[in-house]
């Protein structure tokens, strides 16, 4: 006889609520077309950020990768996922996106690998692909763990809150689930990473750790407003959101 606790006892849209009547926690089925863009957006900026990744970046005292302005957005658009569709669904977006990575690694292997043209423009190409794209695959490593984890943690940090609050404080999930996700995300990754882009040192490690956490968490804080206008027009658009 299953269980009647937990969230996964209750309908697909509802978790119980500790909030009293009335504001259980929504969520919408992945029937229209929304959860497919949403999809697709995550898995792009994931794959560029990787890219970007490979290539150091020094602004002033600041130590960061090529891929910064980018990899907050993939956090952005997990939330998104989550508060909109549940962690079930949060988490098929998140493997679907850590396989689609892994795919675009296979194939920049494959390109470096293929035999180019044995005159200098060939040879001059080969060395660009080979800086280019020939760090990625430890790069998307260290991504992919990062990222695992920390979107995992972000979404069910963000449907617990939400399963206690219903509706309300979406700016409080946002903000809470964020910054727990965004610090695993950026150990991990650093922690992986940071040779492959010429960082060695320590006090350099640590420089690239904080300032990686404190630009994607202060990033996405201040996109909350944005982050929550858009959640609000897809759930007023999901015919599914709260059935």
């Amino acid at each position: 006889m299953p269980s009647s606790s937990g969230p996964d006892a209750l309908p697909a849209n509802k978790l119980r609520p500790a909030a009293g009547p009335g504001s259980a926690a929504k969520f919408a089925s992945i029937g229209s077309p929304y959860f497919g863009i949403l999809l697709a957006f995550m898995a792009v900026i994931l794959i560029l950020s990787n890219i970007g990744a490979s290539k150091g970046v020094a602004i002033g005292p600041i130590i960061t990768d090529a891929g910064f302005f980018l990899f907050p957005l993939a956090y952005i658009l997990g939330d998104v996922i989550s508060e909109v569709y549940g962690f079930k669904v949060a988490r098929k977006a998140i493997l679907t996106t850590f396989a689609l990575s892994v795919f675009a690694s296979l194939c920049y292997w494959v390109i470096i690998a293929l035999p180019g043209f044995d005159d200098d423009f060939g040879a001059a190409k080969q060395t660009a692909l080979e800086g280019a794209l020939g760090p990625v695959p430890q790069i998307v490593l260290a991504s992919l763990l990062a990222f695992l984890a920390g979107q995992t943690i972000n979404s069910w940090i963000l449907v617990r809150m939400k399963a206690r609050s219903g509706e309300k404080s979406l700016w409080a999930r946002l903000m809470g689930s964020s910054g727990a996700g965004e610090f695993v995300d950026t150990l991990i990754f650093c922690s992986i990473a940071a040779s492959v882009i010429g960082i060695t040192d320590f006090g350099t490690f640590v420089n690239y750790v904080v300032v990686g956490f404190v630009y994607k968490t202060l990033v996405e804080f201040a996109l909350v407003p944005l982050t929550s206008l858009v959640i609000r027009w897809i759930k007023k658009r999901e015919p599914s959101y709260g059935a």
